[in-house]
C-alpha cells in the first residue's frame, strides 16, 4: 500500500523561475507534497525591464520599485541620468519587460537604493554585500508591508520602499536600513506561514531557494518560525540554490513513477 504524502509550507526565494503564469517568479509560499502544489503566495509583481540584464544593473529593479511605490526616479542616486531615463521609459511603456516576483531582484533593488551595489559582476553580489553592512547594525524593528487576502496572497512592499527612501533622505545609516529590511523580511516569511497553517492545519516548513544562503535572513526566519511552533526544514546534503533543483524534481518524478502518474 502506498504512504500518503505529508503536505508541507515550501518557501522558496531565489533569482529566477520560470512561472505557471509566464512571469519570472522567485518568492513563493506554496503548500506542497511530491504529487502537487498550491501557490498561497508571493511578492508582489515588479516590472523587470531587460532581462538578464537587469540581473546586472541592480538599479533597474530599484528603479522599477521606485515607480510602483509612486516616488520619483530621482531616489535613486548615482546612476546616468540618460540611462534612467531609458529604462523607465521601458516600464511606462511594457517595452521588454516581464514581472517579477523575485527575492532577489527586491534584496537587488534595496542595495542599489542604498547606495551599496548599482552593477553586479557575479551573481548575488549585491545581496551578499547587502547582508554583510546589516550584521553592522541590530534592527530596532520592522518596516511596515501589506499582505492581501485572496488566492494567491500578495506581499507588497511599497509601504516599505516608501520608509526606506524616508530613512534613506533623512541621513539613516545604511547599515541600520539594511538590518531593518532583513527584520522585514523574516517577518514576512513568519507572517504568511501563520496564515497558511490557519487557513490548512500545516505545520511543516521547508525553507528552499538561493536566497537562504543568507545566513543573517535564515537565522532570523528559523528562529521566527520555531518560536510560532512550526517544525522548520533545511538544506544539510544538497545546497539551497539551484544545485538542488534536479534532485528535487527527481524526487518528483519517481514518487509520480511509484504511483503510476
Amino acid at each position: 500500500m502506498t504512504p500518503t504524502l505529508q503536505r508541507v509550507i515550501g518557501v522558496a526565494m531565489d533569482g529566477t523561475g520560470y512561472g505557471e503564469d509566464g512571469a519570472i517568479w522567485g518568492a513563493e509560499f506554496l503548500s506542497a507534497d511530491l504529487l502537487s502544489f498550491r501557490r498561497r503566495a508571493h511578492f508582489r509583481y515588479i516590472p523587470l525591464a531587460g532581462g538578464d540584464t537587469a540581473v546586472r544593473q541592480t538599479w533597474r529593479p530599484a528603479l522599477a520599485y521606485l515607480r510602483d511605490a509612486g516616488l520619483s526616479d530621482d531616489a535613486l542616486r548615482g546612476v546616468d541620468e540618460r540611462q534612467r531615463a531609458f529604462v523607465a521609459s521601458m516600464i511606462e511603456h511594457g517595452i521588454q519587460t516581464v514581472p517579477t516576483s523575485s527575492a532577489g531582484r527586491l534584496f537587488d533593488a534595496v542595495a542599489a537604493l542604498l547606495g551599496v551595489r548599482h552593477e553586479a559582476t557575479f551573481e548575488a553580489q549585491a545581496a551578499i554585500e547587502l547582508e554583510a553592512i546589516a550584521r553592522g547594525a541590530e534592527a530596532d524593528g520592522a518596516y511596515e508591508f501589506d499582505l492581501t487576502s485572496g488566492e494567491p496572497m500578495v506581499v507588497d512592499f511599497r509601504s516599505m520602499i516608501r520608509s526606506m527612501v524616508e530613512d534613506r533622505e533623512r541621513g539613516t545609516d545604511v547599515r541600520l536600513i539594511a538590518a531593518r529590511f532583513h527584520e522585514t523580511i523574516g517577518r514576512v516569511i513568519e507572517e504568511v506561514c501563520v496564515r497558511i497553517r490557519n487557513d490548512e492545519g500545516l505545520n511543516r516548513v521547508c525553507l528552499s531557494g538561493g536566497t537562504f544562503q543568507n545566513w543573517l535572513l535564515l537565522g532570523k526566519t528559523v528562529n521566527s518560525l520555531r518560536s510560532r511552533g512550526f517544525e522548520v526544514f533545511l538544506h544539510q546534503h544538497v545546497p539551497p540554490n539551484d544545485g538542488g533543483i534536479s534532485l528535487g524534481q527527481a524526487a518528483v518524478a519517481a514518487e509520480r513513477m511509484e504511483r503510476g502518474i
